[in-house]
Parts: C-alpha cells; sequence; structure tokens
C-alpha cells in the first residue's frame, strides 16, 4: 500500500549508524485517532490511512512501500548518569517524506516491539501515554512551540504490563528528525570519528543547509542548536511547561520538542514545581530547565570536539566560548517573549525587573500562571476585576500595575490594541494537569474518547476565549495540586 511517499536519507546516507530491524504485528489493531491535519500537511493520503488496511500499516502489522524500518543508536545523560547504549528500545524510524512545504519529515512508530536496544523491555507502549503525546504535541504546535506531532493512535488489542495492567497502543510520531544530542554522544564515547563526522555533515545538511559553506561549520553547527534550543526552552518557561526529563537523549538537534512522559503544565507560579515522580532530587524542576540546557548542550560540544579542533585545547576554548553564550542567547530570548506578555513592543533597561517582580509576586500569592497573564491582557484593556481576583493581598499588584501602565505610556497604540495583541502571546488554555488526567481516564478505563477529542478541538485554539468552553481553562483543586505526580509511562 503506497500511504507514504518514503525518501529515506537516514538509512540511505549513514549506513552503521543504526541497525535495520523489523516491525513486531499486534493482534487487533484498531485506529482510534487519526491527525487529519498533520496528514494533509505531510501529503498524504487521509482516506486511505483511515481504513482497516490502513490501521494494519498503523500499527506495524503491514510494512508500507519503500518502508525501511530502522532503530537508531543513542547514548544519553540521563538524570546526570551516563548510559553509553539507550537508542529505540520501542521506537522505529518507518522512513521519511518531504512534506507540502518539501521540509523533510520523519515517520516513526512508538511501541512497535523490541528492539536490539530494549534492554529486555517488552518494545511495547500503553494506551495512556500514548495519548498523551498526541494531546501534548497538539496543544504545544497550537502554541507555537516546535514539537514533534502524532499522526496516529492504534490500540493493539494486547495488554502491556506495566505497574497494573494496561491496554497496549502504538503512536505515529512525526519528528523533523530524531537525532538527539545523544545521537553524537553515542558515536564520541566509542571515538568512531569518521561517524560522528559523518553525522554531523547529515545534520548540517537536512537542518542548517546555510551553514555547509562557511569556514567553521562544525563550530557554527553548534551556535545555531544553542539558539534553537535556547528559544525552545523560554518557549516552555512561558507558557508554564515543565518538560520533566531533559536528558541529553531527549534533546533534538532541530529544536523540537521530544518525549511527553512525565512532563506538566505548572497551575500556580512556582519555579520549584517538580511533577516528575522519578525525579527525586529536582534536577529538571520548572526553574533549573535553563541550567539544565546549558549543561545538556555542553555535552553535545564535547561529543564534538575532534571536529571542531584538530588541537584539543583550541577545540576546548572555542566550544566553551559558545556555551558560555547560551545562558546570555536564552535569557535574551525569555525576557523578549516576557515583554511580549506584558505588552511591551519596545525594549527598555527597567523591563526585566519588571517582568521578574510580576513572578515574584505570582509566587508569593500562589497565583495562577496561566491566568494571571490571560487576565493581564484585559487589565491592558481597562478591565482589572478579573486580576485583582487572583491576589488575596491587593496593596502589592497595585504598585506593581502602578509601574507597569508608567512604562506602556512609552507604547504606542491603544489599550484595546494592546489587550488584543497581549491575548495572541498568553493563552487562555493550556493542558492543565487535572484535565489531561481526566480525558485519559474516561479513554483507558471507560473506552470513551469524547473527553479526550473535546479537549484536543479546545487547544487546538488556545488564544481564544471560547466561551462554551471556560471548564477548560479552570485552575484544580489545591487537593489536587498538593498530591499531583506525573510518570514517565515506560
Amino acid at each position: 500500500m503506497g500511504a507514504f511517499a518514503f525518501d529515506n536519507s537516514y538509512a540511505r546516507d549513514l549506513p552503521g549508524l543504526y541497525t535495520p530491524w523489523h516491525l513486531t504485528p499486534v493482534r487487533r489493531p484498531q485506529l482510534l485517532k487519526f491527525n487529519r491535519a498533520l496528514a494533509a500537511e505531510l501529503g498524504l493520503d487521509a482516506a486511505a490511512l483511515e481504513t482497516p488496511a490502513g490501521a494494519q500499516i498503523l500499527a506495524g502489522n503491514h510494512l508500507p512501500t519503500g518502508a525501511e524500518p530502522i532503530a537508531q543508536a543513542y547514548a544519553g545523560h540521563q538524570f546526570g548518569h551516563f548510559s553509553p547504549q539507550l537508542g529505540d528500545g520501542r521506537a522505529l524510524l518507518l522512513g521519511e517524506v518531504l512534506d507540502r512545504e518539501g521540509r523533510r519529515r520523519d515517520i516513526a512508530f512508538k511501541g512497535s516491539g523490541p528492539t536490539p536496544y530494549s534492554r529486555a523491555g517488552d518494545g511495547r507502549a500503553a494506551l495512556g501515554p500514548v495519548l498523551r503525546e498526541y494531546l501534548m504535541g497538539e496543544a504545544m504546535q497550537a502554541l507555537g512551540i516546535a514539537s514533534t506531532r502524532a499522526l496516529a493512535v492504534v490500540r493493539t488489542g494486547e495488554i502491556v504490563e506495566r505497574d497494573m495492567p494496561q491496554h497496549g497502543a502504538v503512536l505515529t510520531r512525526v519528528a523533523a528528525s530524531h537525532v538527539r544530542v545523544g545521537t553524537f554522544q553515542f558515536f564520541a564515547a566509542r571515538q568512531e570519528h569518521d561517524k560522528l563526522r559523518r553525522l554531523t555533515d547529515y545534520v548540517l545538511a537536512r537542518h542548517y543547509p546555510e551553514l555547509r559553506a562557511g569556514s567553521d561549520p562544525v563550530l557554527a553547527l553548534l551556535e545555531a542548536v544553542c539558539q534553537r534550543q535556547a528559544h525552545l526552552v523560554a518557549q516552555w518557561m512561558s507558557v508554564g511547561f515543565i518538560h520533566g526529563v531533559m536528558n541529553t537523549d531527549n534533546m533534538t538537534l532541530s529544536g523540537e520538542t521530544i518525549d511527553y512522559g512525565p512532563c506538566a503544565f505548572m497551575d500556580q507560579y512556582d519555579p520549584a514545581t517538580v511533577f516528575s515522580s522519578i525525579d527525586r532530587q529536582g534536577r529538571y524542576a520548572y526553574a533549573n530547565q535553563p541550567a539544565i540546557l546549558g549543561w545538556n548542550l555542553a555535552r553535545l560540544a564535547e561529543a564534538l570536539l575532534p571536529l571542531i579542533d584538530a588541537e584539543p585545547q583550541r577545540a576546548l576554548e572555542r566550544a566553551r566560548a559558545v556555551i558560555e553564550g547560551v545562558e546570555g542567547r536564552f535569557a535574551q530570548a525569555w525576557l523578549s517573549l516576557q515583554r511580549a506578555k506584558l505588552g511591551l513592543a519596545s525594549a527598555q533597561a527597567q523591563d526585566e525587573a519588571l517582568a521578574l517582580d510580576w513572578l515574584s509576586m505570582l509566587q508569593s500569592q500562589e497565583v495562577d500562571h496561566t491566568l494571571a497573564y490571560r487576565h493581564l491582557a484585559a487589565a491592558a484593556g481597562g478591565d482589572e476585576a478579573l486580576l485583582r481576583g487572583l491576589f488575596a493581598d491587593p496593596s502589592p499588584l497595585q504598585a506593581w500595575l502602578e509601574r507597569w501602565r508608567a512604562r506602556l505610556d512609552a507604547e504606542p497604540g491603544t489599550p484595546a490594541q494592546r489587550c488584543q495583541a497581549m491575548r495572541q502571546v498568553n493563552p487562555a488554555f493550556v493542558p492543565r494537569n487535572h484535565l489531561v488526567e481526566q480525558v485519559l481516564e474516561a479513554a483507558t478505563e471507560r473506552d470513551d474518547l469524547a473527553p479526550f477529542e473535546r479537549f484536543v478541538q479546545v487547544l487546538s485554539r488556545p488564544f481564544e476565549d471560547q466561551p462554551d468552553a471556560a471548564e477548560w481553562g479552570l485552575p484544580p483543586s489545591p487537593e489536587f495540586r498538593r498530591t499531583y505526580r506525573t510518570f514517565c509511562g515506560t
């Protein structure tokens, strides 16, 4: 069945950097969710894929024409500890397609069975985590944050054993590529410099072709990845997103968010927020994400050292200069986003203090992060009632609002225009954790996909008020907020 027009450059250009592998059939594939919008973007035959025959393909039972399934090799620092071999333990890259805009996109399966990198795992995925990844990827896409996305969710008709028996599922994931920091670490740790060079040349050609003609393309690659990742993490911070497992094998060279295992969105603003049950030391807490960004990129720099300069000390100095700039790149991206969220079109020296004092006030009064920014947009238009209702003690807010309004006096435009601009960057809807759990429980425990479908629909328009969906924007109960934990889902 020719549902995909494959052109598989990774398999073709990088022999020896992966393991050719096979799909493991499932018992009774049932297509639960298909992403028609993404299928159209990819130029796929949606009608063919939404049939029983299409479900057989999306479950891994039938190999589509042109597919070359491979398990990619990579290493990674997991919670700071280096694992020299991780790899695709329950995923397979099926192949690549060129979308309607000519961009190369990976088509990969998650939960498609064991591979040589499974480390005694079953290679399968549970339905709940697969649906979570679908929902989170679509939400991030709608928020304007680069992300892997899900094309389809297929229930396998089999049970996977985790902490308790769960329905099995296969996710079809679409990405600009699945090349990670850990991919470079894998070959660098083995001192396989020829493979490292080939991988670097491949990533340059695929993701940063404009850098290849420069005098120092490898160092330029490092700088470009640092820039993309700094912008990405600044975007996470701007909407209260906590990745939860920022290991080096979960950082892509393309600058996309990948792996939605123990991720969550912050409700009340607290920089120390941690949701992941396995992050017992808070390594990947909300406020630590910028520092971990720099740490992870330093590991990429280490892997690239043999290619940056033949003289080790000179290579180290040149790479260090780039990594030392990551903090500044992030700070610049973060402040730019904060200015937009506060309604500031121009730049003034006091803006950073204004933004930081706003966040400090949210923290001290345990104010909801999403609602605070959304109601601030209304305040920019003259309606402060909703914003004031979030604060138990109004006096700090009043003092801050006076500073903010004085700063706005230097800005062009009318209050109505400013309010509208702020509404386009301060979402009314994010995947609130209690609602994510509710829709996943309905889907997995009661076979009721309707709440999931409704939530995905609401999240597709995060910057609109949607009065008929107001309940999807409400924060959780204090008890839920105190006790909620996320899990990796593997």
